[in-house]
């Protein structure tokens, strides 16, 4: 049975309109996550002393950022062409609030990242829930989600839930940048299980079909060093002005490992695991923001996300493995990343 979870909790801060903001902290031996009820976000996650993500001091941070830092984001996360897909033959208007690009990008204008969230503890897991109803940011469907946030041992499991009650497209992924080594991207050793990627054009949206990592500077199918690929020229790394692409990882409900980021400056290791077709590989090529922990300004490649998901702009491409959540069907995801030193 669900039970309250303020026990564990300390107000962060207050959003414009007197709701208080409440940052939830669970530790299991040396690992311990914290997570804020505005927008399931992820604050802090240390591990044997050491912050593994990039994060704020306050709440304004978290307000007034721009880089989805740590935050839950659906409906949709990454990315729809145009704003637009068409489900059961009628078309949606879901807003492109990615200006520059033209895009819908991470579920809209006040996505998922920007609602507050019920929280509670069922057994060893704290959940984080709302009601995502039938036309927010456009969306078809009311869409009952939840992320829910349990430590086993060295490990942080996250469990994606959903249930709608009309057909809708779904996928929703954590955004945290991880930092396992010194603020610096291209120093950490990248391992991705995935020999395919999914080309991106200009818009960054893909292209058509897959593109083939070997030969590449994304095949990191064997384990190399970050700035391997980013100092590389390929036109794919200049369209994301870095490593901004999907990797092609297999069957939707198959746990696989996905990527592995290793700091050879700390020691520090970061095992990414899921159950999604895919994972985002972000490496921060547009962080830039004035003030992060400690008042220290975070700036391009100091960080890397591994968005675990399905492909960008699937509602569009029936080709790809569907995000179709049909009315009454239960989703349910599960990603782990668990942490090591060698």
């Amino acid at each position: 049975m669900a039970k309250a979870a303020k026990k564990n909790a300390r107000l962060f801060g207050t959003l414009p309109d007197g709701t208080p903001v409440y940052e939830y902290t669970y530790r299991l031996g040396e690992l311990s996550v914290s997570v804020l009820d505005y927008g399931a976000t992820v604050t802090s996650i240390l591990y044997k002393g050491k912050e593994m993500v990039l994060g704020y001091d306050d709440l304004e941070g978290y307000l007034n950022g721009g880089a989805y830092i740590g935050a839950t984001v659906g409906r949709y996360a990454n990315r729809i062409a145009g704003g637009k897909f068409t489900l059961n033959g009628r078309e949606y208007d879901v807003g492109a609030n990615e200006k520059k690009l033209g895009g819908h990008l991470h579920g809209g204008v006040c996505g998922f990242d920007k609602r507050m969230y019920s929280v509670s503890r069922v057994g060893k897991e704290t959940v984080f829930s709302r009601r995502s109803p039938d036309g927010e940011e456009g969306y078809p469907g009311n869409l009952d989600y939840s992320v829910g946030f349990r430590l086993d041992n060295d490990t942080l499991i996250i469990t994606y839930r959903a249930v709608s009650d009309a057909d809708t497209v779904f996928n929703m992924t954590n955004h945290s940048y991880f930092d396992p080594g010194l603020k610096k991207v291209g120093d950490l050793v990248l391992e991705v299980g995935a020999e395919y990627i999914t080309p991106v054009d200009g818009r960054l949206i893909p292209e058509g079909g897959l593109m083939k990592t070997e030969g590449t500077p994304f095949d990191f199918t064997v384990p190399k060093r970050i700035s391997d690929a980013l100092s590389a020229e390929h036109p794919q790394l200049d369209l994301g002005a870095g490593v901004d692409h999907n990797f092609v990882l297999g069957d939707k409900g198959v746990m696989k490992r996905a990527a592995r980021v290793y700091s050879p400056d700390t020691g520090f290791m970061i095992e990414c695991f899921t159950d999604m077709p895919g994972v985002q590989i972000y490496t921060s090529n547009c962080l830039d923001e004035n003030a992060g922990r400690g008042g220290e300004p975070l700036k391009k490649h100091q960080g890397i996300c591994l968005e675990t998901q399905f492909y960008p702009d699937t509602p569009n491409r029936p080709d790809f493995p569907s995000c179709l959540l049909k009315a009454g069907e239960e989703f349910v995801s599960v990603t782990k990343y668990k942490f090591k030193k060698v």
